[in-house]
């Protein structure tokens, strides 16, 4: 059957924004009206949800029920979603627009924009204790979010970035920044979706996580790309900002068509650690390709 991958991307984005939407907190008098205002404002804005989109093709490639899906589908962009409010901040990137609207310090403020993110982690890893799935699956899950979003992966990552501003990386240094800033994440997703089938073995999940490492680079890539060749209104931020903010990149480091094809090559090689699972891996190809061919 040949799939659609536009109409299984809006379903699936569709149920991820439910998901999320009724996990986050409604206004009440136990909390900060302003603080979960917030916190939807900054998590329920649209977005290609990748991530979510990872752990669903995952997860379906091997035969997971859906509703076993949404609790890491949730974590995941909860996660992502703090990064990218921390990462907008003046301490940080000082960012001005997210997926076309005022970043969340601007729509609010410093603080609550740093309580958003605090708040948004600690109710990822509360999504994953969700008792649809076994005592061993969940802690599985909790690791891997951990492992992956932590100093060794994507904070790391995003430190790194930030001390190697002015700097000249090599290759293989902007390379290692991008596996944890971007990729670690990425990895997260598909292993987490994998993680949700009960008896998942380990050369599964190996081929899964090489599939997982090529597409999380390949997209790094193809936004320090976009970065160049997009505007800001298709972006839905600021265009060139990489550029201003003087940060290393691939177009800066091997110009802009070896960064095209630099990205290219990494999805062939996410699609030959495919080629041995014996599953339906459609979606998964397919999302393989989106990456490099997205326009923001």
């Amino acid at each position: 059957m040949t799939l659609d991958l536009s109409d299984w991307m809006q379903s699936h984005q569709q149920r991820v924004e439910q998901a999320l939407s009724n996990r986050l907190p409604q206004t009440s008098d136990l909390s900060s009206a302003k603080l979960i205002e917030a916190m939807r404002y900054a998590t329920l804005n649209g977005g290609k949800r990748l991530r979510a989109l990872l752990v669903y093709a995952t997860g379906e490639a091997l035969e997971v029920n859906i509703e076993l899906l949404d609790a890491a589908a949730s974590a995941v962009e909860m996660i992502h979603a703090y990064s990218l409010v921390h990462d907008d901040m003046p301490i940080m990137d000082d960012d001005d627009l997210r997926r076309g609207r005022p970043t969340c310090h601007k729509a609010f403020d410093d603080a609550t924009a740093l309580l958003v993110g605090d708040a948004l982690q600690t109710l990822a890893f509360e999504s994953l204790c969700d008792d649809v799935l076994s005592a061993s699956q969940q802690s599985k899950m909790v690791k891997t979010l951990a492992q992956q979003s932590g100093a060794l992966g994507m904070a790391g990552g995003q430190a790194i970035d930030l001390e190697s501003v002015g700097q000249s990386l090599d290759l293989a240094a902007l390379q290692s920044m991008h596996e944890l800033k971007t990729g670690a994440l990425i990895r997260a997703s598909v292993r987490l979706g994998a993680l949700a089938c009960a008896d998942v073995n380990d050369a599964t999940l190996a081929k899964l996580d090489s599939y997982a490492h090529s597409i999380g680079l390949a997209f790094q890539v193809q936004d320090d790309v976009l970065d160049v060749v997009a505007s800001t209104e298709t972006l839905g931020k600021t265009q060139g900002a990489d550029i201003a903010l003087n940060k290393p990149t691939y177009p800066a480091l091997l110009g802009l068509e070896a960064a095209e094809q630099k990205a290219a090559d990494l999805i062939d090689q996410a699609l030959a650690a495919l080629d041995d699972l014996p599953y339906n891996t459609q979606t998964l190809t397919a999302l393989a390709q989106f990456v490099v061919q997205r326009s923001h």
